[in-house]
């Protein structure tokens, strides 16, 4: 006679559970891949950028740590070159140069240094020497040099600003607010900027901006300026007429407000006078043409 056996409720209680606890793990999983989905969809990366920011991540992971590990043996210079072995053979490598920044200066300069980098392991790259190296150019005030995985080596340029032309004897030269020399320029581009001349002349920029700045009405008629013995200036206006300033910076800012306020009351400039001469403070020399001797002003001190 058959023998009927019969399941234990134990059993079946098992089994309901273990579907439960399945139902549950595929509810979570499916709920973080959401999640992951959502996140990874808000963030502005293709699926192919994101492969290889991945890609990025785990390559550099172990790169970092096989140089841990050669550390950690006392084999540094080894750890460096097996690092950029392996930098190498993933690709991180320099292959292309971006340079930005760059508006007036010729940016063949900047790649003849850059380009001593191609083929360059990214770890053995001279970031602060390349940047030393661009510091030498003239028209570089400042650069940020960076390396953007895999393959590219940035430089991002801060040019100088061009404030006027250095006559020397032999050449014009632009130069910038601190007299920092940039490249020669002709007579025909030069017409409209202020010329400075005299010997020591690129090193006294600021100052004559400081001066000039003291009569803000004046300096767009100045047209050049000359350092003279190396202790104060004559400056030449628009006009064709020359100013002679005493020594010293207050001397010569307080002598150059006097002027433009005896040219706002008297149109000085533009007249006949070819020279004014101020630097026997508080007295005013004019020199007239046609004539032999100056004409003196007399004292200035009480000019309103």
């Amino acid at each position: 006679m058959a023998k009927i056996k019969r399941s234990s409720g134990r059993g079946v209680r098992r089994a309901a559970k273990s579907q439960s606890r399945a139902a549950g793990a595929r509810r979570a999983k499916a709920k973080t891949t959401s999640i992951v989905d959502k996140a990874m969809g808000i963030l502005p990366f293709t699926e192919e950028q994101w492969s290889t920011i991945w890609l990025t991540l785990i390559i550099g992971g172990a790169v970092g740590l096989a140089f841990v590990i050669a550390n950690l043996a006392g084999v540094p210079a080894m750890a460096q070159q097996q690092v950029a072995a392996m930098a190498s053979d993933a690709g991180f490598e320099v292959k292309q140069v971006s340079v930005t920044g760059t508006q007036r200066m010729d940016e063949r300069q900047v790649y003849a240094r850059a380009l001593a980098q191609r083929e360059r392991p990214m770890p053995q790259v001279e970031l602060e020497a390349l940047r030393a190296e661009l510091l030498e150019l003239p028209w570089v005030k400042d650069a940020r040099v960076s390396v953007q995985l895999p393959a590219t080596l940035a430089i991002d340029i801060v040019e100088r600003e061009p404030h006027a032309v250095l006559e020397k004897p032999d050449r014009l030269m632009l130069i910038d607010a601190s007299g920092v020399e940039l490249e020669p320029i002709s007579d025909e581009a030069a017409a409209e900027m202020l010329r400075i001349s005299g010997p020591g002349s690129a090193q006294q920029v600021a100052p004559l901006e400081t001066l000039l700045a003291a009569a803000p009405a004046l300096g767009p008629q100045v047209e050049a300026a000359e350092w003279v013995g190396n202790r104060r200036w004559n400056l030449s206006f628009k006009s064709g007429q020359v100013l002679a300033l005493p020594e010293g910076a207050d001397e010569s800012a307080s002598a150059l407000v006097k002027f433009a306020r005896m040219d706002g009351q008297n149109r000085l400039l533009g007249g006949q006078v070819a020279t004014f001469d101020m630097r026997s403070p508080p007295r005013i020399y004019m020199r007239v043409p046609g004539r032999a001797d100056a004409v003196e002003l007399g004292d200035t001190e009480g000019t309103p």
